[in-house]
């Protein structure tokens, strides 16, 4: 094959691929000429290349989609039939093109079918103007109409012509007279023709065609000046190179990557420094190279993309759905050998999103969902890898089907699958012949995919994610490395050998001994107490079989805390020495059907050292390894977090050196003053504070107000009113998950939790308000008509936090912990006039509580509601507006609460007179 045709077949291939996305384009916006004008120039070249390359075949084809489209131009309205035609006829040249690259002749055959459907397509649709036309006009002047973007007169191509070099220019140097009649005639000819005059000017215009294709360059010059000369410039930069010579290169510089590391190593052995300074010069010579040959390996992931558009179009019509399909992101580039692993499990996921996460249409709109459906895809950079998003706001995984499938196949014991988090149980989608559809399409159904796909993407040393919610859709997420050759590592030894492990899964390190800080087992299984956490545990020498189960605990050295999907767990070492950029080199042939390794590679000093796999890691941990007989998921703690916010906290002392604790969102300053301004009046502690007496309320009994020194106060305040509580000393501030463990029977007090490892006593600031101004909770004036508050919250914190506030203001306070109870407590008591809910609980929220109550009988649709939130949106404020929630409410502004509360009873009052 001469290099002329492998040119063709290259630009040939891309010319079509961009031809496939932007027709689909041009089917969502039949009116963007841009976008026509490009599609035309394109198969307008393939089909001027192919006639000059003798390639009959696929000029026929080309030239009769090149009519139709020529029709569009000329105002044709664009139908999905139309679309679909031209669509099939590329598919066909591209049959044909992979023919002539494998064998480098034209194939032979008949595109009769093809070509004849266009022809009456397009004859079809031209008819009908013909036969409506007007008489024609008597115009003076020879042209008709204005010229179309991109179209020129016969008199600029003549002149664009004569203005190109040949072989003689002297040959052209005085234009021959004879067609400049003709150049002036052609278009009053073309115009004024009926059917007979076009079919006798049609050889006239295939040659304007050709003409204006080779002027084209010449053209953009006239037109654009200098933008024309810097548009060739830029052509004239780029070129196109073999990729073998780019892999080539790049095995170049990874020898060149290990070549410096070898001389770092010998420079940090050595203290001569008369050769330092150069060795770190060509350390950053090295190191610029590497970013450069690696820029030449990267690839927008569009690249990937580019036809997805064209598998949801055919899909949509497939499967009867409405699919919008939106990208972001495709500029996001990652090395070329990642993005062709990874093309291939992305179309089938898009495909997998259409056919089993989008509902129909019907169900859609049934479900009270817009009755188009949206894939979603987005890539964005994340800590040295590639973050990949498939989203779909589909029906979501039908988990309980997905329970069932697994016990049914012998996946997992039923006992086991009801253990399992909805994330766990959603991962089984992952096992070959795994399936949960009833019937088996040509999409998908069969079972065969997922696998695969989880399989290449942990092949090139990624791992994929799902998140899932009944109703919503679902999330896949993948991460993957940003190249494969060249990655930075953690040098650790186990036993008596070094190991590599890749610095994109390491969360961080821990030291552990005998002493404080220690593995422990629990169950048989070792694990490490990290910050209130158990983190299950694997020793390095333990997998490798070079050291007996169960002495763990005996080891000392480092756990490297690891983190693989929502999987976090720790590998136990014996020592860590330093990160380094290491060279990946693969496996020998003997050696891959070990799962713990991805490859090996060669250290500073010479050394071939394995990669461990994290990914291998993983499953050995899942697999319980070492007696383990269970591991740690992430998701079981982000439920726990979900379940229980973290509140911020301002720790104290305050009494026998106990500690206690209040919401810093309460605290207003913390102050220390000096003792000797203390004042007592009527035997209450006072002090002068900015300008008014602010009475101080020691926070326990055993604490005294100093007589000299300073004295640690928490100021309160609400409007000009202020309280100093007193107490020992100011401790710390903690954001912590406030889990109270122990509730109190004493008023002062919520209850105790654990608080950094110690126990805490939670105060109750309602009690000590009252202390300072008697009418503090009764600045407002008592409601005379609500007198019942259902409270919701799923803090018993804060239901304790808030309902002395409330009694004190002079309601009656029912409280309900989830939505579900508040439900059930607006059915059985109807006294409740009005519902405080907080609006961000997990589970049902309060959102659904309400759209629940405005969906029930007429006497709860109309109970008024007041939200408490920890932060007040545009998004929650528009739901709120919605759902004819009374009022919106910051969690901790008590006084904004009761002058709520207010308005709804100044309200009913006015309504009942």
């Amino acid at each position: 094959m001469d290099d002329l045709l492998r040119e063709f077949l290259t630009e040939s291939g891309e010319h079509l691929d961009t031809v496939d996305a932007e027709l689909v384009r041009f089917e969502q916006d039949p009116n963007n000429e841009t976008i026509l004008r490009n599609i035309f120039r394109l198969v307008h070249t393939i089909k001027g290349t192919c006639g000059f390359l003798g390639l009959p075949r696929l000029e026929a084809l080309a030239h009769a989609a090149e009519t139709l489209m020529g029709r569009f131009r000329d105002g044709l309205p664009a139908t999905s039939d139309s679309v679909t035609l031209i669509l099939l006829t590329l598919d066909r040249l591209k049959a044909i093109l992979a023919d002539l690259e494998a064998t480098g002749t034209e194939p032979s055959g008949s595109d009769d079918d093809l070509i004849s459907a266009l022809e009456r397509m397009a004859e079809g649709v031209a008819e009908a103007p013909v036969q409506a036309a007007p008489p024609e006009p008597v115009l003076p002047d020879p042209v008709v109409r204005e010229l179309k973007p991109g179209e020129v007169s016969l008199d600029d191509l003549e002149a664009a012509f004569l203005a190109a070099p040949g072989p003689d220019e002297s040959d052209f140097a005085l234009p021959p007279p004879a067609p400049a009649p003709v150049a002036s005639a052609a278009p009053k000819a073309v115009a004024q023709s009926g059917p007979a005059q076009a079919d006798a000017a049609k050889p006239d215009a295939v040659e304007a065609d050709k003409a204006e294709d080779k002027a084209e360059p010449v053209r953009a010059e006239k037109a654009e000046g200098a933008e024309g000369e810097t548009a060739a410039a830029a052509k004239n930069q780029t070129i196109r190179v073999n990729v073998d010579t780019l892999e080539h290169l790049m095995t170049m510089v990874s020898e060149l990557v290990l070549t410096r590391n070898q001389l770092l190593e010998i420079a940090r052995r050595h203290e001569d420094s008369s050769y330092k300074v150069p060795l770190q010069r060509l350390s950053h010579v090295t190191a610029e190279l590497q970013e450069g040959v690696m820029k030449t390996r990267m690839q927008p992931i569009g690249n990937a993309w580019q036809k997805l558009p064209r598998v949801v179009r055919d899909l949509s019509a497939e499967l009867g759905k409405q699919i919008d399909l939106v990208m972001v992101g495709n500029e996001t580039e990652l090395d070329r050998q990642v993005l062709e692993v990874i093309k291939d499990p992305l179309t089938h996921m898009v495909r997998n999103s259409a056919d089993h996460g989008l509902e129909s249409t019907a169900e859609r709109i049934a479900a009270g969902k817009p009755a188009r459906g949206t894939i979603r895809l987005a890539a964005y950079h994340e800590g040295g890898t590639i973050t990949i998003e498939i989203a779909d706001d589909g029906k979501g995984l039908n988990l309980a089907a997905i329970r069932k499938k697994a016990v049914e196949r012998g996946l997992a014991a039923q006992a086991d699958v009801d253990r399992m988090t909805d994330a766990q149980v959603a991962k089984f989608i992952f096992h070959a012949g795994f399936s949960t559809a009833a019937a088996v399409t040509s999409v998908s159904g069969r079972g065969v995919g997922m696998d695969v796909v989880k399989t290449n993407i942990e092949t090139i040393g990624g791992l994929i994610d799902i998140a899932t919610t009944a109703g919503r859709g679902t999330t896949f997420t993948i991460k993957i490395p940003l190249t494969l050759a060249i990655v930075a590592a953690l040098i650790v030894r186990a036993g008596e050998h070094r190991f590599a492990l890749p610095q994109v899964a390491v969360l961080e390190l821990v030291r552990v001994d005998a002493g404080a800080q220690r593995v422990e087992h629990i169950n048989g299984a070792p694990v490490l107490r990290l910050r209130e956490r158990l983190l299950p545990i694997v020793s390095l020498t333990g997998l490798l079989g070079q050291s007996a189960p169960g002495t763990e605990a005996e080891q000392a050295g480092f756990v490297v805390v690891a983190q693989v999907g929502r999987e976090r767990f720790g590998i136990l070492v014996d020592e860590v020495f330093h990160t380094e950029e290491i060279v990946v080199k693969p496996m020998s042939v003997k050696l891959r059907h070990i799962p713990m390794f991805a490859g090996n590679t060669i250290l500073g000093d010479g050394a071939v050292v394995l990669i461990v796999d994290p990914n291998g890691v993983a499953r050995q941990v899942a697999q319980g390894v070492q007696g383990s007989g269970g591991h740690i998921d992430a998701d079981a703690d982000e439920a726990v977090e979900m379940a229980d916010t973290k509140t911020t906290l301002l720790v104290f002392k305050g009494g026998q050196g106990s500690f206690k604790a209040v919401p810093l969102s309460l605290v207003t300053r913390l102050e220390e003053i000096e003792c000797a301004k203390v004042e007592w009046l009527g035997g209450r502690a006072l002090i002068q504070y900015r300008g008014r007496l602010m009475p101080l309320v020691p926070a326990d009994a055993a604490i005294t107000i100093k007589s000299e020194g300073t004295q640690a106060l928490v100021v309160f305040s609400d409007g000009e009113r202020a309280m100093g509580l007193v107490v020992d000393e100011i401790v710390d501030i903690a954001e912590e998950r406030l889990d109270i463990e122990i509730a109190a029977d004493r008023s002062d007090l919520i209850g105790s939790a654990v608080l950094r490892g110690r126990a805490t006593d939670i105060i109750n600031i309602a009690h000590f308000l009252p202390l300072a101004y008697d009418d503090w909770a009764r600045g407002l004036k008592r409601p005379e008509q609500i007198s019942t508050i259902l409270l919701v919250d799923d803090s018993a914190f804060f239901r304790d936090m808030l309902s002395p506030v409330l009694k004190a203001a002079g309601y009656q306070v029912v409280t309900a912990a989830s939505a579900d109870a508040a439900l059930a407590a607006l059915e059985a008591d109807p006294k409740i006039e009005v519902v405080v809910t907080d609006l961000e609980m997990p589970g049902r929220s309060g959102f659904d509580l309400v759209a629940a109550m405005r969906r029930a009988e007429p006497r709860l649709a109309a109970l008024p509601v007041i939200g408490l939130t920890g932060a007040i949106g545009a998004d929650a404020v528009e739901r709120a507006r919605t759902l004819a929630i009374n009022d919106l409410v910051a969690k901790f502004d008590r006084s904004g609460l009761i002058a709520a509360l207010a308005e709804i009873g100044a309200g009913t009052v006015a309504k009942a007179a």
